[in-house]
């Protein structure tokens, strides 16, 4: 079985839901096998905040506090990608 993945650094995510502090973005990868273009959705959790000096940074790390949150915006995420 040959395998190989489509070159998708600096790509864009196709869709990006925001609930709170919480960001889930969706991406599509695009692998070829056996000659084959198979797309492959891929989501990316993050929690975003303002370090000390006001700048915005990102974990992946979850409080008890953002998880009902992280929660909604993973069950969005399932949504979107269960429709298209």
């Amino acid at each position: 079985m040959d395998i190989a993945q489509r070159n998708t650094r600096n790509v864009r995510p196709e869709h990006v839901i925001f609930v709170a502090p919480v960001k889930v973005s969706i991406f599509r990868n695009v692998l070829v096998v056996d000659g084959k273009e198979i797309t492959l959705p891929k989501v990316v959790l993050e929690v975003r905040y303002r370090n000390k000096d006001g700048r915005w940074k990102g974990t992946s790390g979850i409080t008890l506090r953002e998880l009902p949150k992280a929660i909604l915006a993973l069950q969005k995420a399932f949504e979107y990608l269960s429709s298209s």
